[in-house]
């Protein structure tokens, strides 16, 4: 079901742009996934996900994979896997205190469209994973990364297209990347390689 927002309604009035969302309503906000969303979603090698603590104080961290790393697992769910990064676990945290939680697409490669899905969380541990994860996971042969510490599942409540005008449309260059790397050494030199370890810390 989609889910009213209370803030938006008082903009719109505000905005005197209530017909304008509600056309939006009608014809772009879906409670699934539709096929064309599931199509872009299998392309993508970062997702954009936003999350708040119970205090409404807000994060927005990327998350990157090979293409198709978010799975979906059917039109009303999705869930993609956590990797070693620097501990602090800022999404993670923030949805075991709020699982509500916002992945933004942005398809910068071909087609420069967007897609919102937002929904509710829950956090796995790689050998409990839910059954229709674990039915995916098996019928589909996904392999299982050693180094993925946990899943997050996500079950969509409203998704929709976000319109392609103002997403830039960048040209892919070779890059080599070692998924779900376990060594923080790599980071490291990364990190250095760029300047921002002087420019923050000196």
């Amino acid at each position: 079901m989609v889910h009213e927002h209370r803030g938006e309604r008082e903009m719109q009035v505000r905005m005197q742009s209530q017909p304008r969302a509600e056309r939006f309503y009608q014809r772009q906000m879906k409670d699934r996934l539709l096929q064309p969303m599931v199509d872009l979603i299998q392309r993508q090698e970062m997702v954009f996900v936003a999350t708040a603590d119970a205090d409404g104080n807000c994060d927005c961290s990327p998350r990157f994979g090979s293409a198709g790393f978010v799975l979906v697992v059917n039109d009303t769910t999705l869930a993609y896997p956590e990797y070693r990064g620097n501990g602090v676990y800022a999404s993670l945290g923030n949805m075991l205190e709020n699982p509500h939680a916002g992945l933004v697409f942005l398809d910068m490669f071909e087609s420069t469209v967007g897609l919102h899905v937002n929904g509710r969380t829950s956090v796995h541990q790689p050998g409990e994973l839910p059954v229709e994860l674990a039915e995916y996971v098996e019928h589909h042969l996904v392999p299982l990364d050693t180094a993925v510490e946990c899943w997050v599942v996500l079950r969509v409540d409203e998704a929709y297209i976000h319109c392609s005008k103002h997403v830039p449309l960048l040209q892919r260059r070779e890059k080599p990347i070692n998924w779900g790397t376990d060594d923080p050494r790599e980071g490291r030199r990364l990190f250095s390689a760029t300047g921002l370890r002087e420019w923050l810390f000196d």
